[in-house]
């Protein structure tokens, strides 16, 4: 069933198009990804398509019904978006930003519920972020921030999730445990959209792929069809190789194409 669809989108900064034409859609049950170089426009579609900024031209559908008619409430409670290097600025304990998420389920009046702490209590185990539950949010890493604000996002409990570069700051095992938990939701009868640049956490993950190059959408399909070595080395400028194993698929760049600028 479809979650999500968005047709025709555009994004003009004056006579710059930044996005040209893009339909995107994501169903119930899927995790797709979002790949392309730097500049491509990906961060720029995600505001496009959970409406912090307004297309220039196109339509998003959410279940069916504009996004823009959406009420304040239903979005924050049905769409969670994971902002590339979020971070928070003010001295909060960890437990406290996380509880956060919750907001979309309390009026002002009301203090937080035995269930909304129970369901921050949930989010932390689930990012492995309960250690640190007492320290101030100032004073975390870079990597362990993400994971803070990604629990943020999950004691939502949102059913589609976008998540900007989520995997940017972390290790290898952070890594693969943020997309474990992405997974899981969208198998969960959610869904989610992942921008990443590692070509095989790609792979390995997502369901589909939708490969942007210049503010254009250059392909979509599933992994295989899109994480060819051709289609790497066309919009990335880049010569790999590309291994299967029972594992899914592993790409490795090998080198540079001449002077080639994505």
């Amino acid at each position: 069933m479809s979650l999500l669809k968005a047709t025709r989108l555009e994004y003009l900064i004056g006579d710059l198009a930044i996005l040209k034409g893009i339909d995107f859609e994501i169903n119930e049950g899927e995790l797709i990804g979002l790949i392309g170089p730097n500049g491509a426009g990906k961060s720029t579609l995600l505001r496009l398509l959970t409406q912090v900024e307004p297309p220039s031209a196109g339509e998003v559908l959410f279940d069916g019904k504009p996004m823009d008619q959406l009420s304040p409430e239903e979005r924050a409670r049905r769409i969670g978006y994971l902002v590339q290097g979020a971070k928070a600025h003010w001295p909060f304990s960890v437990e406290k930003l996380v509880g956060l998420g919750r907001i979309p389920y309390q009026k002002w009046w009301q203090q937080a519920s035995n269930q909304d702490h129970e369901k921050v209590l949930q989010a932390m185990q689930m990012t492995e972020t309960l250690a640190y539950r007492n320290r101030v949010v100032t004073t975390l890493s870079g990597g362990e921030h993400t994971l803070v604000m990604l629990a943020r996002v999950m004691a939502t409990e949102p059913q589609l999730i976008f998540a900007d570069e989520p995997v940017a700051a972390l290790d290898p095992y952070h890594q693969l445990h943020v997309m474990e938990i992405l997974r899981n939701h969208a198998s969960d009868q959610g869904a989610a959209v992942v921008v990443l640049h590692d070509l095989s956490l790609a792979a390995r993950f997502c369901d589909r792929l939708y490969l942007l190059n210049h503010g254009e959408l250059y392909c979509s399909g599933s992994t295989t069809e899109v994480l060819s070595a051709e289609n790497i080395a066309t919009v990335y400028g880049v010569k790999s190789r590309i291994d299967f194993d029972e594992e899914g698929i592993s790409i490795t760049p090998i080198s540079r194409l001449g002077d080639h600028h994505p």
